[in-house]
């Protein structure tokens, strides 16, 4: 059983460059509305213009709503049930956006993805949510498993022969612990498929950054939390995943809904 220390980001990186988004967001329906009132447009030209500067205001509203409304979930460690419209929309709308402006201020793509994660994490973690084994699905990914092994687990998990050489064994073991469902993905299709195959309540997801965070956009609304595997010998080859992590995320949504990770 490997067991390692993960590196945290700051959830702060992700929730400042969202804000930064929005305020480009905000620079931009200012230009539009300029535009609109310039005396040399048509009337049919200031119509579409004014139609997509009322749209995007609309969207800025909503998206600072749910800024706030995260802010104010992770410092107060409780959930504002009447607010996840907002939040989804601050999310899921702007995450593109707080990509290409890191893109600009050329910050890591994966500090960013990590910091998202952690933002994800903790307002899953506030929700208090509490589901039944049956409900809950494991999502790992084929890397996990030792690039020399002959038994191909993606897509069957029990071909594992539990020789103890990769971390599948692991992944069995929390599955036979908890009565909970696995699955090993070889990327978003087959995750996907998992997920509507399942129908589960509620997701513990281990994988790559980039992998984490599409898939906790996709499985939306399902609450997921992410652990980001690790990677000592490279990206996608025989990668490893903090165990004490991904049993608390399990423990966690097994039990009352009280933080174990």
């Amino acid at each position: 059983m490997y067991d390692v220390v993960q590196i945290h980001t700051h959830k702060r990186l992700f929730i400042g460059l969202l804000v930064a988004s929005l305020l480009v967001v905000g620079l931009l329906v200012l230009s539009i509305w300029f535009l609109v009132f310039s005396p040399e447009r048509s009337m049919i030209y200031k119509f579409v213009l004014l139609a997509v500067a009322l749209v995007l205001l609309v969207t800025i509203m909503l998206a600072g709503i749910g800024l706030t409304a995260i802010v104010l979930t992770i410092i107060r460690a409780r959930p504002f049930a009447l607010l996840q419209g907002p939040t989804r929309v601050a999310l899921n709308t702007f995450f593109p956006l707080v990509l290409m402006l890191g893109r600009l201020l050329k910050i890591d793509m994966n500090r960013i993805k990590n910091s998202f994660i952690e933002v994800n994490n903790s307002l899953v973690r506030v929700m208090q949510i509490s589901v039944a084994p049956g409900q809950l699905l494991l999502l790992a990914p084929h890397c996990l498993q030792n690039s020399a092994c002959v038994h191909k687990v993606a897509g069957n998990v029990n071909n594992c022969r539990q020789c103890g050489q990769c971390m599948v064994s692991d992944l069995l073991q929390l599955r036979d612990r908890y009565g909970i469902m696995v699955g090993m993905a070889t990327g978003g299709t087959l995750a996907r498929k998992y997920v509507q195959d399942y129908r589960p309540k509620a997701i513990v997801a281990i994988a790559c950054e980039r992998d984490l965070t599409s898939g906790i956009l996709d499985a939306n609304p399902v609450p997921v939390l992410g652990v980001t595997n690790l990677r000592p010998h490279g990206p996608c080859q025989d990668t490893q995943f903090s165990f004490r992590r991904v049993e608390g995320a399990i423990q966690y949504f097994l039990s009352d809904g009280s933080d174990h990770i």
